[in-house]
């Protein structure tokens, strides 16, 4: 039987040691991890950001699976491949499900006032943009946010802010933990609850993760 191809797209400023924690076949499953890339400009769309990344994408019909930040550029991403089965982690399918606050950050537009040399200092950076449940873990997530360059924080969090996806996508799986600070549940529609599953529960509960991506995709 071939086996199933798997690309994996980590969160924010992330890399693919969020990914250390899930157990999946390497009998059933060709398990790929894509790296973030360096934006072309500051004003690059989302849609031309996606399309680089589908190059990385060497298999037909893959799976994608985002975390995060990665769950919309696997959106973006499935708008150019075809692809087998598209599972966000901890993401949004919309920007309706997006929290008041980033709608507020992009009305006002003080998401540009972001003070982008945090990035070397991850303490900061958990207070800024993973909330004050986080901070007291901040040392333990460090070394899983290996992406520190300012160009593309600063692109990153624009796309994220001003991120235009209306309607979802079908057939979307979206696997969401019921204590998520970053993109709280109350605004997610149809989604696989994790109980007492927070915004870096890919590295928290991966077993219980990956039993839900192996269910859903081989079932």
């Amino acid at each position: 039987m071939d086996k199933i191809a798997v690309y994996f797209i980590p969160g924010l400023a992330a890399g693919p040691e969020i990914f250390e924690n899930l157990n999946l076949s390497k009998d059933k499953y060709s398990i790929n991890y894509l790296e973030w890339k360096e934006p072309l400009a500051l004003d690059e769309s989302i849609s031309n950001y996606a399309m680089r990344m589908c190059e990385e994408v060497k298999e037909k019909d893959p799976v994608l699976v985002g975390v995060s930040f990665g769950g919309i550029m696997a959106q973006e991403m499935s708008k150019f491949i075809n692809t087998r089965n598209l599972i966000l982690v901890s993401s949004v399918k919309t920007n309706h499900e997006l929290p008041k606050r980033f709608k507020l950050a992009k009305f006002t537009k003080v998401y540009k006032l972001f003070p982008v040399n945090i990035v070397s200092n991850f303490e900061d950076y958990a207070k800024y943009f993973l909330g004050k449940s986080l901070q007291k873990r901040a040392k333990i997530y460090k070394t899983y946010l290996s992406v520190r360059s300012k160009s593309y924080i600063i692109w990153s969090i624009n796309a994220i802010v001003n991120w235009k996806q209306r309607k979802p996508i079908q057939n979307i799986i979206h696997i969401h933990g019921t204590d998520d600070k970053v993109f709280p549940i109350k605004n997610i529609d149809n989604c696989i609850n994790i109980k007492g599953g927070n915004h870096v529960m890919i590295i928290t509960k991966g077993k219980k993760i990956s039993k839900i991506i192996d269910k859903v995709l081989t079932c």
